[in-house]
Parts: structure tokens; sequence; C-alpha cells
């Protein structure tokens, strides 16, 4: 939160990376550890951390809340899918919510999340959302994973210009001891164990001064029991949704058939163009050329290698080049769109030329010859 007016005072110690990357980083790195599908982010402030973790692949549902509109709305276009995202669909799918409002308040958007993230947030809460806090993310929320990073006030006399508080919204700056018996007794209270770590190390000879960012990884200790916890999750709706973007994603029909339709025609295209290459070859001999049939060993790599059998070898007959369905199928990304043979066939149904009887794609080559 607020990382380019944390970032000025770091004069006298310059972090590299910048001392805001180095606290994405480990929360990357958390996400790479344990795979959650759903993370939230309190205080998300410009959205810069959502951004970086949209592109984690285990990430299904994306959120951010934040007690100020206007700083998400600054940035939340950085969350939208890109042209890219709808010509190549990811296999996962993906949606992404902004909420305005406050971390003292429940709201059952924010239940069912693996990961909460409060990153330089608590510092700016007042004594009485403090207080509310954690039941609010480990009572009410209760993820199985809360990562709560705020300033060391331990290291500020190494910080240049910074006379009481690293940021003027800071309402308090903890030491160690006192983040460590807030975070402790925190975490006691709703059954969960905590660790303590941190970024930004300090100068050699230093070391008791801490890192200038302190972190706590809290991990619930039990699954949230039972109808009685159920029963006091509140069912009103408490945010206001500003943003929300769900990203197209192959588990979506529309795109797993487009996206099959477009590898079966690339896929026939590419066998049709080694077909007739090596069916020139034998332009010489009229009936081998008539009945020529193709090899499958001599395609490239970046297809994969089909297994198959001989009577499911492409072939040419007169003026139409004929690929087998189930040949199309044998290559290894077709198959993996689309899991059976009964599937490929019902998504290209009436997409794609078939041969009479609908077990090939059909191309005609007259106007190839007459080209050549």
């Amino acid at each position: 939160m607020d990382k380019n007016f944390q970032e000025e005072f770091t004069q006298t110690i310059k972090f590299e990376p910048p001392l805001y990357k180095q606290r994405y980083q480990f929360i990357k790195d958390l996400v790479e550890k344990y795979k959650p599908k759903k993370v939230a982010d309190l205080g998300c402030a410009d959205c810069s951390l959502l951004w970086m973790l949209k592109f984690c692949s285990c990430i299904e549902v994306l959120a951010g809340l934040d007690i100020c509109a206007n700083v998400m709305k600054e940035k939340m276009h950085t969350l939208s899918p890109l042209p890219v995202d709808y010509l190549q669909p990811s296999e996962r799918s993906l949606t992404v919510t902004l909420h305005h409002g406050s971390v003292a308040h429940k709201d059952p958007c924010m239940l069912g999340f693996d990961l909460v993230t409060c990153i330089e947030l608590i510092e700016h809460l007042e004594e009485s959302e403090l207080k509310k806090f954690p039941e609010v993310v480990f009572g009410f929320m209760a993820p199985s994973i809360v990562v709560i990073s705020t300033p060391n006030s331990e290291f500020n006399p190494l910080l240049s210009r910074v006379m009481l508080y690293r940021h003027p919204d800071h309402k308090f700056e903890w030491s160690q001891a006192q983040f460590q018996s807030w975070a402790l007794e925190t975490a006691g209270c709703y059954g969960y164990s905590v660790e303590f770590t941190g970024v930004g190390h300090p100068p050699t000879g230093m070391e008791k001064v801490g890192f200038c960012t302190q972190i706590g990884v809290f991990v619930r200790k039990y699954p949230p029991t039972g109808e009685s916890v159920q029963s006091e999750k509140p069912t009103e709706a408490v945010y206001k949704t500003v943003f929300k973007a769900v990203y197209p994603s192959l588990k979506d029909e529309k795109y797993l058939q487009n996206a099959v339709i477009s590898e079966v025609i690339f896929t026939a295209q590419i066998i049709k163009h080694r077909l007739l290459s090596k069916r020139e070859e034998y332009s010489g001999d009229p009936e081998r050329k008539s009945k020529f049939q193709l090899s499958m060993d001599c395609f490239p790599d970046y297809l994969g290698k089909p297994v198959v059998e001989k009577n499911m070898e492409p072939f040419v007959s007169g003026n139409e080049v004929y690929i087998p369905l189930r040949t199309i199928f044998s290559f290894p990304k077709v198959n993996r769109l689309c899991g059976t043979f009964e599937k490929l066939c019902k998504l290209i149904a009436g997409k794609v030329t078939l041969s009479s009887d609908g077990s090939a794609v059909m191309f005609s080559i007259e106007h190839e010859n007459e080209e050549n």
C-alpha cells in the first residue's frame, strides 16, 4: 500500500529490488508453494499485487478490497483480459473482482478464500478498525492462510527523513515485539499458527534491527467448524463491487469449440501440405501418385507424435485430400483439448468440411493443381 511514498524514504539504504517488489515476490513465492485457488488482497490500492497474481496458473478467483474506490479505479483496467486472452484462452477459469469497503466490515463475498493478503494495511487502520480486523479476517473469512506485512519501527532510524512514521496516514508502526505479541494473541484466539519473517534486510552488523518490512504468515490449524460458525455469517452485502472481469477459458464450451476447430484445421492443413509435398515425389508415376499415403513419422515436433494405425493414414483420391478424424484426434494437443473422440466430433460438427460419412476432414486440391 502507498509503495511510491514509502520508497522515497529509503535513500540511506537502497533496496534492490525495491521493497514493494520484494513484498510482492514473497506473496508470489507463497502462492507457488501452496497453490491457492482463491486469493483476496485486502487494501489492494492500485491493484499491483492482483495484477501480478493473475498470471499464477493455480489461481481461479482473485478479489481486491480497498476503502478508496478512486485509487482502484485508476488502475483496474490492468486487470481486464487482453486480446491475446481471447485468441488463446487459458485452460483455467479466472474471475477478478474489486470491492469498495472497509476491512472492519463483514461481507459474504469474502468467504471461501484460501489465501488472504494484507500488505502494508494494518498500520493505516484506526484503533476501532484494528480491533474489529481480527474477527473479520480470522473469525469470519477464516481462510487457510493469512499474510500480514507491516513496517518495523526499529528499522526507521536507518531510513532518511523518517521522523515518526513512514507515511502520514499511518496510525501506528510497531516494533518486532509489538507485532509478534499482537500476532501470537490473534493466532491463538482464532486457531492459527504464525511464523515471522520479512523483507528488506538490515545492514551487516545490525541484524537485531530486523527486516524493514516484518511479515507474519498465519496458517489455520483446523478447518472452520460446522453450523455454529456458519450461522454467524451475515447474508447482507455491505461492499460495493466496482469491477469484475471474467477471463475467457477453455472450460467455457464456446471458447473450447473455437480452440478445437482452429487446432483441427491447423493440424489438418499441415498434414495436407506434407502429404502433397511427398506425393510430388511420385509425380512420374500417376498410379502411385493417386493412391499415395503419407507416413506419420514426418511431422514437426510442435504437433507431437501421434499413434496412427494403417487405416487411419491420410490419403489423396483424385482431387480430394482425406485426413481421418481419428488421425487428427491422435495428435496430443487435439486429444488434450477434446478428451474424447466423441467430443471432437460434436465440437466440429457443421464447422469443418468432412467426407460424406463424416469420418475425415476433406480438402479439395483442384485449385492447387491449377496453380501448379
